[in-house]
């Protein structure tokens, strides 16, 4: 008979894999681009140089995502540690970014406001169903993350034309995704097992 997985539970114990590993650096690396971002960004309204090199900043930080995630899955090295600070990390360079861009009247802040409460929501939740068990990003989570950096690189650079497009474009996207991976995010942590099943399953 075929044995059901063991769901991913943030409080298992049985995870060996130290914290201090190539992942869990580079997601402590985003979070430390952050507050350098957020420093660049407000200073380059009359230096094309300064936003390239905000731009640079988002970008570098935006891929140590990708990265993290990778090296995490093909090698083993899933933390608790990770599991809560990568989700943290990731809307925190957002968030930071969406807000730097609408106080610069470059991002309408209905587009911020929906994509904020969205990931204010989730993390709530996320944290609330945290001893029942993680759920994994689905691809859907991650095309929105994918469209969100595209529209917010595209408002970065200081390009204007077809890149213009683009960003509308992309935000569009991400908005819709942001929404409806919400929604999804929301019915598969309504399924979890609640505390009393994740015991049996654990013992």
């Amino acid at each position: 008979m075929v044995q059901p997985a063991k769901p991913d539970y943030a409080g298992d114990t049985e995870n060996d894999v130290p914290i201090l590993n190539l992942p869990n650096i580079l997601t402590f690396v985003r979070l430390l681009l952050v507050p350098v971002f957020a420093f660049l960004l407000p200073q380059s309204q009359d230096s094309d140089v300064i936003r390239w090199w905000a731009t640079a900043v988002f970008g570098i930080a935006a891929l140590t995502d990708f990265i993290d995630g990778y090296l995490a899955r093909k090698y083993q090295l899933i933390t608790n540690v990770g599991k809560i600070a990568d989700p943290i990390a990731d809307k925190l360079l957002i968030g930071t970014a969406l807000i730097a861009l609408s106080l610069e009247h470059t991002v309408s802040w209905w587009f911020t406001a929906i994509i904020l409460i969205r990931e204010i929501a989730i993390t709530l939740l996320r944290f609330k169903v945290i001893n029942r068990g993680v759920i994994p990003a689905s691809r859907g989570g991650k095309a929105k993350t994918i469209s969100q950096i595209v529209a917010i690189l595209a408002y970065l650079v200081p390009l204007n034309g077809w890149v213009d497009q683009v960003a509308l474009l992309a935000m569009w996207s991400a908005v819709i995704l942001t929404v409806a991976t919400g929604i999804d995010y929301v019915f598969r942590a309504y399924r979890l097992p609640d505390s009393k099943s994740a015991e049996s399953v654990t013992n």
